[in-house]
């Protein structure tokens, strides 16, 4: 549910039921008064060493509260099509990602994961709103619970999203 100028009624966001990608029940609670990318992410995809750039911006500005947080999925050309563990492994030994990957989910259709379904309806720059287009779309949702929609193929190291991450946390 969007509030004025794009903001998501903050709590709903946090609130809502995720796993880990190894199972246990969780949610994004524990982000809430941080600035967190939520991303979905692919091990197959030509734009997978994206994974690179956000490990970066991990360690760049997790001190300043801010995280990158995956939720691989498997509905773009079956590029995620591996296990929990072979994902894990995958993104720990070929990027040593060591942001929160949580359980694969759908990030369109019937069977969208209601976090999706929150985010889905803010447009990016372009004025684009809907369904996810690509593996790694970016969502940043800031403190405020404002949230800013990144097209996949704007990469972490983007001056744009650099600096929206940079306003965000400061």
């Amino acid at each position: 549910m969007l509030g004025p100028a794009g903001s998501l009624a903050h709590m709903n966001l946090y609130d809502i039921p995720v796993h880990t990608l190894s199972g246990e029940l969780a949610s994004l609670a524990p982000y809430q008064d941080k600035t967190v990318l939520v991303v979905n992410v692919a091990s197959k995809c030509g734009l997978t060493p994206q994974y690179e750039g956000l490990e970066k911006l991990e360690k760049t500005y997790a001190a300043r509260g801010f995280s990158v947080v995956g939720f691989p999925c498997n509905q773009f050309m079956g590029q995620e099509p591996g296990t929990s563990e072979e994902i894990q492994t995958f993104c720990s030994t070929t990027y040593g990602v060591t942001f929160p990957l949580f359980e694969k989910i759908d990030v369109n259709g019937e069977h969208r994961h209601p976090i999706y379904e929150e985010l889905v309806v803010v447009a990016d720059a372009e004025g684009y709103s809907g369904d996810v287009r690509w593996n790694f779309e970016k969502f940043l949702v800031s403190p405020d619970g404002s949230i800013q929609r990144f097209a996949p193929q704007v990469t972490p190291e983007d001056p744009t999203l650099v600096a929206a991450i940079e306003s965000a946390i400061n």
